[in-house]
């Protein structure tokens, strides 16, 4: 009986205690290649409106048109075109190493300007790079500072 109630106590006990978050990092090192990250990732990637695009080796990014209200946000203060709406894109992207695989993420704005050009607004949120530590260490991984 004392046994049981000490082992309520500490299961109490762990319970309550704060649980150690992992650092917030877009980078995390995995043993081998993630490969059910980069599957989750296209899989995420492919409702209305979204685009899966490989742009390099190891490298693979979601596009996603943005709702109205941000798109002309971005528009009118960037003097982006109204022919051509912005769009977020995620990047992300693995490079082999000798402890295995590094993953880099990250994310950002493409505004198409008048004159053809595109400008790049880079997203920096530390609740953004908590969520990805998060997703890094569900899938194996280990966040990098």
């Amino acid at each position: 009986m004392l046994q049981l109630r000490l082992l309520a106590i500490l299961a109490l006990t762990v319970s309550c205690a704060p649980q150690e978050q992992p650092p917030a990092a877009r980078s995390a090192q995995f043993p081998n290649f993630p490969k059910t990250l980069f599957s989750s990732f296209e899989t995420d990637c492919s409702g209305p409106g979204e685009d899966y695009v490989k742009t390099d080796q190891g490298s693979f990014e979601c596009r996603k048109l943005l709702p109205p209200q941000a798109s002309a946000f971005l528009i009118l203060n960037y003097d982006g075109s109204p022919q051509d709406l912005p769009q977020i894109v995620t990047r992300l992207s693995s490079t082999q190493n000798n402890q295995g695989y590094r993953v880099d993420a990250d994310m950002f704005f493409l505004v198409p300007q008048k004159d053809g050009s595109t400008v790049k607004i880079p997203v920096e949120s530390e609740a953004l790079n908590r969520d990805l530590s998060e997703l890094y260490v569900g899938f194996g991984g280990t966040p990098l500072l």
